[in-house]
């Protein structure tokens, strides 16, 4: 690979080790492997012209579809891993091919105001326009479409098996979803057009153009708020921070449910002007009725030296962002604790009581909290 804008080679992206075990689960739904395997690079990925690109001299290519703005050599690829430069054209490869497959509930993504205890049909592809040190699917995430096992899998049909299995919602998440833009973009409109939701779990690293066009055919999101300074995002995502942020906005504007996701990893974003911060710069932005989920870090991929989030941390994270206002604060996982439910902001009663992905009780009627009629922001009903 080559050809790399300056900041991907700064942050010495060549340096990162792409290696490990094949990550699937694809069996469970009855579904026939087909495609690449790992070992099998040498197999040509058909791919699809991609929609964001300029075309520079020399057969050169620039992509414009997330800030990375990668300028890529013919015969090249981008860092994200499916985006490859063919005779003067950018081509994705990670279009019908998805590499994990699941009917997840809702509550996994974590989507807390979106129809609790239904199912969403979820799907990704290899890549990532981010290399984070942390990445729980790095298996995919950090590997080629070559290197995968893939599925033939076009997004007429992934909107016919989620209208098969039930399943009121397409979830576009596990890697991350911007890096087969072309993909989820086409499936979401299918999707829409038979009454679906479409939602994506995202590190929200998009350029603004892209985003407001795949908003008309997405409902809701929820974006990864990785940290709140411009070093943890340089150090350990190896992005930058304020992309993420005015996606954050844009999605805002557009009408789109947001919920944010902080992953709180000790030594790196957990400390409490980090947090104090965080929890500022949302309300200050989005609002006081942004759900917030503060996660609980477990070692994995690059950060096996450091220990899960202690359970006080989560907690601490939590009443600082009551303090400061926020409406809907939630502790993710962490089965079972208070803070995994939703509590009316104007009664305080339990409207939807959570057991990890169970839901055990709901309060809510229309939208509205049963007790007292408060309305609390959200999608309840298809």
């Amino acid at each position: 690979m080559g050809y790399w804008q300056k900041k991907i080679t700064r942050r010495e992206f060549g340096k990162i080790i792409l290696s490990g075990a094949i990550y699937s689960g694809l069996a469970a739904l009855g579904l026939k492997i087909s495609g690449c395997t790992r070992g099998k690079a040498s197999v040509k990925i058909p791919g699809r012209e991609a929609k964001y690109y300029h075309q520079l001299k020399d057969k050169i290519v620039q992509c414009t579809l997330c800030p990375n703005t990668c300028v890529i050599a013919n015969w090249e690829r981008a860092p994200c891993l499916v985006r490859e430069n063919r005779d003067g054209k950018l081509f994705t490869l990670a279009h019908s091919n998805p590499c994990a497959v699941h009917v997840d509930p809702i509550e996994k993504k974590p989507l807390f105001h979106v129809l609790p205890g239904s199912t969403a049909f979820s799907l990704a592809t290899a890549g990532c326009n981010f290399h984070c040190k942390n990445c729980q699917n790095w298996q995919i995430s950090q590997y080629p479409p070559e290197e995968t096992e893939n599925l033939d899998f076009p997004p007429k049909r992934i909107v016919e098996e989620a209208l098969a299995r039930g399943s009121p919602i397409i979830a576009y998440t596990y890697s991350e979803p911007v890096i087969f833009y072309e993909y989820m973009f086409e499936t979401a409109q299918l999707a829409n057009q038979k009454g679906l939701i479409n939602i994506f779990h995202s590190n929200g690293y998009i350029k603004k153009k892209p985003l407001k066009k795949l908003c008309c055919y997405l409902q809701a999101a929820n974006i990864d708020l990785k940290g709140i300074t411009p070093q943890f995002y340089d150090e350990v995502c190896f992005g930058e921070l304020k992309p993420v942020q005015d996606a954050l906005i844009t999605l805002k504007e557009e009408g789109t449910h947001v919920e944010i996701t902080n992953l709180i990893i000790p030594t790196l974003n957990d400390s409490e002007s980090q947090i104090k911060k965080l929890c500022s710069w949302v309300y200050q932005n989005l609002g006081s009725e942004i759900p917030l989920h503060f996660s609980r870090f477990y070692p994995e991929y690059r950060l096996k030296n450091l220990p899960l989030t202690p359970l006080e941390t989560l907690e601490k994270a939590r009443n600082i962002a009551l303090e400061k206002g926020h409406k809907f604060v939630y502790i993710g996982n962490v089965p079972g604790h208070e803070g995994e439910n939703t509590y009316c902001p104007n009664c305080q009663k339990t409207l939807i009581k959570r057991f990890g992905y169970q839901i055990l009780e709901n309060n809510l009627i229309k939208g509205k909290c049963k007790f007292c009629g408060q309305i609390i922001p959200g999608i309840w009903k298809t």
